[in-house]
């Protein structure tokens, strides 16, 4: 036990509820809500904090005017990036969900973006949903079915629900599939998260901004990580807008995304075939009989390209921060 800990008053359990200009909020098990910020003996060495959906333990004490994070419990799941401002260095984003519902307009669809989403969803090992918003602003139903097919076709046994004020039963079909569990929103700012968080709740608790007409791109309305409790039952954390998704263990997420390129690799020649102009390549193969668009092959080599240009950094950092003798983790760095 840590001195911070032998001099605490109070010692609770509970959830990271809400992150706001990095003070954690807990709601602790007995009901209480504490401030938080990071103990010492955290935030030295391994740089370890907390992040929205946390399990933590903290610590009040009448000598300081804050509670204190002591400890970060273990996580189920957990969503995880490159850090942009490091690029060998993980970031976590938030923990301890069941359900990862990428938010995607209808009026700017995006899927090369939407296929690195799927990629980071995939490798949290949780449900994943995908949520086509602002249907209400498309030119015709036309556009829109024939949006949501190309989503559909792309995403395979992920459900695609379709949720705007003028799509009711999007709505509530998104808050069965909820259900009890909870639910993290991911998207770019400006994809109208905020606004489907209102319609899920049925009121106006989230502030909105309209997309500007002269260029078409939304302010970032939400500051900070929020979980947010749905009527009837079930969560959502509100995310603020994330620009960058660079890749960290993506492996897996890799795989599962692109689960039909990984299929018809597994049937060429050579076990190390890079798709490009090796023989006995199905992968190509498929792509000259039209069977997969050059587009969804380029979208998968770039994004194994680049998870393993990061795997090779990483290594090359882990090694010189062996050599000093120091090695170096921040925010839930895995590597």
């Amino acid at each position: 036990m840590t001195q911070e800990e032998l001099t605490a008053e109070t010692v609770a359990t509970g959830e990271v509820v809400k992150l706001d200009r990095g003070f954690p909020m807990v709601a602790a098990d007995d009901g209480r809500l504490y401030r938080c910020k990071h103990a010492t003996a955290l935030v030295k060495g391994e740089n370890h904090r907390a992040v929205i959906g946390d399990r933590v333990r903290v610590a009040e004490s009448a000598e300081r005017d804050i509670a204190q994070i002591l400890e970060i419990l273990p996580r189920s799941t957990q969503l995880v990036r490159r850090d942009p401002a490091e690029r060998t260095v993980a970031q976590v984003m938030a923990a301890n969900f069941d359900i990862v519902a990428i938010a995607q307009p209808v009026v700017d669809l995006n899927l090369h973006r939407l296929e690195r989403e799927l990629v980071l969803a995939y490798e949290t090992g949780a449900h994943i949903a995908i949520v086509l918003t602002k249907a209400d602003l498309a030119d015709s139903e036309e556009q829109v079915d024939e949006l949501r097919d190309a989503v559909a076709g792309m995403a395979g046994s992920v459900p695609v629900f379709l949720i705007a004020p003028d799509y009711p039963q999007g709505v509530q079909a998104f808050r069965d599939f909820v259900g009890g569990r909870t639910a993290v929103l991911v998207g770019k700012s400006g994809v109208g998260k905020s606004s489907l968080v209102n319609l899920l709740v049925g009121y106006e608790m989230q502030a909105t901004t309209p997309v500007r007409e002269v260029d078409g791109k939304g302010r970032h309305t939400t500051v900070s990580r929020e979980i947010v409790e749905l009527p009837g039952g079930g969560r959502v954390v509100d995310m603020p807008g994330v620009r960058g998704l660079g890749l960290w263990d993506a492996r897996r997420g890799i795989a599962a995304a692109f689960a039909d390129v990984e299929e018809l690799a597994a049937q060429c020649r050579f076990r190390d075939c890079a798709h490009k102009d090796e023989p006995g390549c199905e992968v190509r193969a498929a792509v000259e009989r039209g069977e997969l668009a050059q587009e969804r092959l380029d979208a998968y080599l770039h994004l194994t390209d680049e998870y393993e240009s990061n795997l090779k950094r990483r290594e090359v950092a882990k090694r010189k921060r062996e050599r000093r003798g120091h090695p170096r983790r921040r925010n839930g760095d895995l590597g």
